[in-house]
């Protein structure tokens, strides 16, 4: 297993020379979610660092950080994210650590759009709400193919005037060469097959293993998803929300490492195949004050639930529709955001019911510690740090404010009409993301309120996905020349 966490920089010093590392992967993300890395030998690395920050970051050449006449950042590093990672040999022995972002400066301060920074602030926001630990579990869902042609390179796509296009090769497909072989998985038929048909069985032991042995990641369970061609999901035990932000990024990258080494590609993309279901991230959170539940009430007849905790899933819902900006970021996200595929679109609360955005598990009656809500709205491509801290922050405004959720809805409301659905008081989700990004120009002040984000970031990162937006409604598609070509 895992050795013990280091707390402190002297710690993370003296297990370099234990452990034998010759390189240290300083980890960071940027306003996206994209992991970054800059590598430093070992022997550099001074207790120091861990509260002056180690300068060697330029700011103008990441994705929403700093222009160029402002550049030069530091990076400190959190020890208890120190781990060495499984992939090199001994000779080049290399370990990672998760970095905050600082002002260059005699007297650094925290970079307000560091999304790391912005969970740090979200952790303290809720301390000071009465709510001393949160607890979080991200339950993420990724495919593995065999391999992924796209036309042309990703490199020239911007600029690309002569066509584009993508193929996606698996051995569980049923198209191509293996339409009629053992292993083929039939549209939305992927839930829970045994091998030979889960042919993937073997390469989730092995991401599971080197998170738990290399990393001291605990995993709750793994099985192949309801997708064909390759869709899995690996559940992590859940944890505090800075702490599970960081497992995430180590989880993402392990799953890719270990595709790579199995002959693979993994992808996060939220919907890569039309007609079937898509990957999503079902958010559990609960509040903590003492070692106690905050969720939790015994005498509520409907789930066990507390004042306290249906306040919170008020905030949740009326915060939907700008929260689904930062919950679903990309134009690919609302390709999974339809009816049909059991993904979210309607904004409503229930117990055990999949069809609403907000769903209270009932696995375990009785069991304070289990109660928890579910919060279905989001999916990979998201910046983990900034999903956390957001609906935090909408739960904590419910509480704040005392929303009420209204009622809860039991129904299928994939097979219910329009006209009932205003009756029931249910609303929609946003159908794409530059409808997404009006409503959180709207609606920000939950975020902001209080600090947690900080409104430079939320420009930024609505500048950034705006442009992401635009660029991919000027490009046309391959389905629009099936469609129109001959008109």
């Amino acid at each position: 297993m895992a050795q013990t966490i280091p707390k402190t920089g002297a710690e993370v010093v003296a297990r370099l020379k234990t452990d034998g590392v010759r390189w240290l992967n300083l980890w960071f993300v940027d306003v996206v979610g994209g992991l970054q890395q800059i590598t430093v030998p070992a022997h550099a690395i001074s207790e120091r660092d861990f509260t002056a920050g180690i300068g060697k970051l330029d700011g103008s050449s990441i994705k929403g950080f700093k222009d160029i006449n402002e550049s030069d950042m530091n990076l400190m590093p959190d020890p208890q994210s120190y781990a060495v990672l499984p992939w090199y040999p001994d000779s080049d022995k290399t370990a990672k650590i998760m970095c905050g972002i600082f002002e260059g400066g005699f007297k650094p301060e925290a970079f307000s759009r560091d999304p790391r920074g912005v969970a740090v602030r979200a952790e303290k926001i809720a301390s000071n709400a009465g709510y001393d630990t949160t607890y979080w579990g991200p339950e993420l869902e990724f495919f593995v193919f065999d391999s992924v042609k796209i036309t042309p390179h990703p490199s020239a796509a911007r600029d690309s005037w002569g066509g584009a296009g993508f193929e996606i090769q698996s051995a569980e497909a049923p198209w191509g060469n293996n339409a009629s072989g053992t292993s083929s998985i039939r549209f939305k038929e992927g839930y829970y097959p045994a091998p030979p048909q889960d042919t993937l069985a073997d390469f989730r032991n092995d991401v599971c293993r080197i998170l738990e042995t290399s990393f001291g990641i605990t995993v709750d369970a793994h099985h192949h998803e309801v997708a064909t061609a390759g869709q899995c999901e690996i559940d992590m035990k859940f944890d505090t929300l800075l702490r599970m932000a960081d497992k995430v990024q180590v989880y993402k990258n392990t799953v890719k490492m270990v595709a790579k080494r199995h002959g693979k590609v993994a992808t996060f993309m939220p919907k890569p195949i039309f007609g079937d279901n898509a990957s999503g991230m079902h958010v559990h959170q609960s509040l903590w004050t003492n070692g106690q539940s905050k969720m939790f009430d015994a005498n509520d007849p409907y789930a066990e639930l507390s004042q306290t905790a249906k306040y919170y899933i008020g905030g949740l819902l009326s915060h939907a529709r700008s929260l689904a900006a930062i919950t679903n970021p990309t134009t690919n996200s609302y390709k999974r955001l339809v009816p049909g595929y059991e993904a979210p679109v309607f904004i409503a609360w229930s117990k055990r019911n999949r069809s609403a955005n907000v769903r209270i598990p009932m696995y375990e009656p009785g069991n304070a510690k289990a109660k928890r809500i579910e919060y279905r709205t989001p999916d990979t491509a998201s910046n983990i740090y900034l999903v956390q801290s957001a609906l935090l922050c909408a739960g904590l405004d419910g509480i704040k404010r005392k929303i009420d959720p209204g009622n809860p809805v039991d129904e299928d409301l994939y097979h219910t009409t329009a006209d009932r659905r205003k009756q029931l008081g249910v609303g929609t989700l946003p159908g794409s993301l530059g409808e997404a990004l009006d409503c959180l120009e709207s609606d920000m002040d939950f975020l902001t309120a209080d600090g947690v984000f900080t409104p430079d970031l939320l420009e930024k990162y609505v500048e950034i996905k705006r442009d992401e937006d635009g660029q991919n409604r000027m490009r046309p598609t391959p389905y629009e020349f099936y469609r129109y070509f001959d008109l």
